[in-house]
């Protein structure tokens, strides 16, 4: 058993007799008042967050969580599919498990998946991915002030800002944290 104030984003723990993932926790200690933890849990069963307020003394009982390297797939419909390369073991992933990382999500990717009781609750993409731009703009001839920019469709179909010499069919690397171009690849 654990205290609150070892409660980590990422961590799965037992609240309520249902298992939940720790989206966020912050130590507070208000003027003279005790100290607690207050944090935002995600039930793996029904999916509704809420936001919890621990006694910083209060004892939790985290989960043990799986993490397994995979590749991205294929998209089938609405679902993404995703394959273990040791096994060729099959995971089929909603969008609102996904989420924004499906903007990232190219053929072969790699990403880590994390697993708790046999339920995907996360996945988490590398710092940076390779794309190709499908479609850019060129440059206006006299736009050679300072870093000037365009957008550019990439093959996922998000628009990310590129510098003018950048031209479709050209392989950019994506920065995924902040959605931004870093360089040619």
């Amino acid at each position: 058993m654990a205290s609150a104030n070892d409660l980590r984003r990422g961590m799965a723990i037992n609240y309520n007799g249902d298992i939940c993932v720790v989206l966020d926790s912050q130590h507070r200690t208000p003027g003279n008042l005790r100290a607690f933890v207050q944090a935002t849990l995600r039930s793996i069963r029904t999916g509704k967050s809420s936001d919890v307020r621990f006694n910083s003394s209060e004892r939790i009982e985290p989960i043990p969580m799986l993490t397994v390297k995979m590749e991205f797939s294929y998209k089938d419909g609405q679902d993404f599919v995703f394959t273990n390369p040791e096994d060729y073991e099959t995971v089929t992933l909603s969008p609102e498990v996904v989420g924004d990382a499906k903007n990232f999500l190219v053929e072969n990717g790699s990403v880590t998946v994390t697993f708790v009781e046999d339920k995907v609750v996360a996945i988490e993409l590398p710092s940076s991915v390779v794309m190709t731009i499908t479609d850019a703009p060129e440059g206006i001839r006299g736009d050679s002030a300072n870093n000037v920019q365009k957008p550019a469709t990439l093959e996922t179909g998000i628009s990310v800002q590129v510098p003018l010499f950048i031209k479709t069919g050209e392989k950019i690397k994506i920065d995924t944290r902040t959605g931004k171009y870093m360089e040619r690849a």
